[in-house]
């Protein structure tokens, strides 16, 4: 750690407003000595002190006040933690005391940032701890408290390990060049790269759930204007989020939602209106919903029933939905090739329209829902809740998005260290792709940890952690 970092910090680490307890945290060398310079008890390790706060004579608060040594302590330094009352003028004047007596205000994220760099905690589980604080679900709170607790630390640390020692073995080859292909066969070194790849891959999918758990995924709503995107999302959210009119191109941009269905949360993006326009500002904005469709983790295609039928008699036509959804899609949005229905959902609006008799047993797996009766709601909830879910009611542990782009990277090179070792083409490449691998990997965890990482990492924390 640098001088800097060893300054004496101090933040507010209960939620903003007004509240029975506030808790001020200070983290530092002289931590010991500023606190003692408000109360008039001798402190002891770990024991709750019940005393007065006082600053040139006058009590500012009074309540609880305990003192964690260097190194037991969550930053690894003295840790003193005020619990007073959780008003903001009686904590916004403790904390003012303390800068006064040598601290400075925390950033953003610092405490942890300090636990990591002192050993106590690496990387997966300081974004855990934010994970936890933010989790939306009971699911979410126990992945996040896994990954605190280190099982998701555990299996990447297992793979270095692995790695580690398939790098030693490659080196061994590179020592003797007359006979390195020869020593690769020897330590069987391909058979451990397919391992390895399969070990990556399985964790990559349970990353991918973790994501979808603590950070939710996105869904947009795209199609042609006024097929009832909008409406769509206010009947979700509950509210009149976005403006609807039968205008076609009302909606000009995007629009996010963040909504909770079943403790799963969800973030729902209402989309221009894809059509040709000479309208500047509507092309900015179905330019936009084109981008969006490509970050999404789901896109669901709105059409009408009343399109639906004018396909080959829609709900009465026998024909294949792959086929449907394909020309519906294109009709839609042109530019989107090929369609699978893993990656699009259909979804077919205003069935309130449509005489009932069409409304009957059909062989799609779309979805029919009336945005204006609320008709299909309960259908509709069903499918984003299949959307969010997929797979997370196993999920073990919270994960990160780069976590994620962190193990597909790692796999891509150890395959291409295995194509290496196929094609014949020499111990120091196959070396080098491991290597590679095992900084990618190592940036998980944070035993390679550039400083740009750690700080957009930590800069996403509340003050107080």
């Amino acid at each position: 750690m640098t001088a800097t970092d060893t300054d004496l910090i101090c933040a507010i680490a209960t939620p903003p407003g007004e509240g029975g307890i506030g808790v001020i945290r200070l983290s530092g060398p002289s931590a010991k000595r500023v606190a003692q310079s408000l109360i008039s008890v001798e402190m002891k390790p770990r024991r709750a002190h019940y005393c007065q706060f006082t600053a040139e004579e006058e009590v500012l608060d009074d309540g609880l006040v305990l003192w964690f040594p260097a190194p037991h302590s969550f930053t690894g330094e003295d840790v003193v933690e005020l619990q007073g009352h959780g008003g903001p003028v009686v904590q916004n004047e403790i904390i003012q005391v303390l800068c006064r007596h040598g601290a400075r205000l925390a950033r953003p994220g610092e405490f942890s940032e300090r636990a990591f760099l002192n050993g106590k905690i690496d990387l997966v589980q300081a974004e855990a701890i934010a994970d936890l604080i933010s989790a939306k679900s009971r699911a979410a709170a126990k992945a996040a408290m896994s990954s605190f607790q280190g099982v998701f630390s555990a299996q990447v640390t297992a793979l270095e390990d692995q790695l580690l020692g398939l790098r030693v073995a490659i080196e061994a080859a590179i020592d003797f060049p007359d006979e390195d292909i020869e020593i690769l066969e020897q330590a069987r070194v391909g058979d451990t790269l397919d391992v390895l790849i399969t070990s990556t891959s399985a964790l990559l999918v349970q990353a991918e759930q973790g994501r979808k758990l603590a950070q939710g995924i996105t869904v947009a709503l795209v199609g042609k204007p006024n097929v009832g995107k909008s409406s769509i999302l206010n009947m979700l959210a509950g509210e009149d989020a976005a403006i609807v009119t039968d205008v076609p191109g009302t909606t000009r941009d995007l629009l996010k939602v963040d909504i909770s269905v079943d403790g799963m949360p969800l973030q729902l993006v209402d989309t221009a209106g894809l059509r040709e326009t000479q309208d500047t500002v509507e092309m900015i904005g179905v330019q936009r919903a084109r981008e969006q469709m490509q970050r999404a983790d789901h896109v669901i295609l709105v059409v009408t029933a009343a399109d639906v039928v004018a396909n080959e008699a829609g709900f009465l036509a026998n024909e294949d939905f792959e086929a449907l959804l394909q020309r519906l899609a294109l009709e839609a949005v042109p530019e989107l090739g090929e369609v699978s229905a893993v990656n699009i959902h259909l979804l077919v609006n205003k069935v309130d329209l449509i005489d009932s008799k069409l409304r009957g047993s059909h062989p799609w797996p779309a979805t029919y829902v009336s945005a204006k009766t609320g008709e299909g709601l309960a259908a509709l909830t069903k499918k984003l809740v299949q959307l969010g879910s997929g797979g997370i009611e196993d999920t073990v542990f919270t994960a990160r998005l780069r976590h994620v782009h962190a193990l597909e990277k790692t796999r891509e090179l150890l395959v291409q260290a295995k194509r290496g070792i196929s094609s014949g083409i020499g111990a120091e490449l196959v070396a080098e792709d491991c290597r590679m691998a095992h900084q990618v990997l190592g940036q998980i965890v944070g035993t390679v940890s550039p400083d740009d990482l750690l700080g957009e990492i930590f800069s996403s924390f509340c003050i107080g952690k």
